[in-house]
């Protein structure tokens, strides 16, 4: 999945609007605009489309913690520079504030199994002998579960 997917999923399960796009960036003292906005939500096939680099995805997703469970005092963390599935993953663990158990309900909610130690797996150092890659397709299957779970049906 691509950051811009993620972003675009994220934005539609919390039916955040612009400023509040912004207003997430802004909880880690960064500034976006608008536009920049609206070409990453754009579709890939779109000639403003531009893509969201790791680095300002990190960012949101730093801000989406604070959003969530409140800014810590002190000094923001510093976005990494470079994300793959599992750090995603774990970042929106940690904003909707879920425990495995959480996780491995959304996962079946969408008919996708996971044992527990599976599901540890993927929050464990890389180089670790358990530390597991999340795919595609299970990080695909826990947004849409958030988006079950999360989403206001109007």
């Amino acid at each position: 999945m691509t950051n811009n997917d993620v972003l675009r999923r994220i934005r539609y399960t919390f039916d955040f609007d612009d400023n509040k796009m912004i207003a997430v960036f802004a909880q880690v003292d960064s500034q976006v605009s608008r536009e920049q906005i609206s070409n990453w939500l754009k579709k890939d096939d779109d000639t403003d489309y531009q893509e969201c680099k790791d680095a300002d995805m990190a960012i949101f997703l730093n801000g989406f913690i604070n959003e969530k469970r409140g800014k810590k005092e002190g000094s923001q963390v510093e976005p990494e520079q470079s994300l793959t599935n599992n750090l995603i993953f774990r970042k929106l663990k940690i904003a909707l504030d879920l425990k495995d158990d959480d996780i491995l309900v959304i996962m079946e909610s969408v008919d996708f199994r996971l044992s527990k130690h599976e599901l540890s797996a993927f929050f464990r150092k890389p180089g670790h002998k358990n530390y597991r890659e999340c795919k595609n397709q299970i990080l695909r299957n826990f947004l849409t579960g958030v988006q079950n779970k999360y989403r206001k049906n109007d």
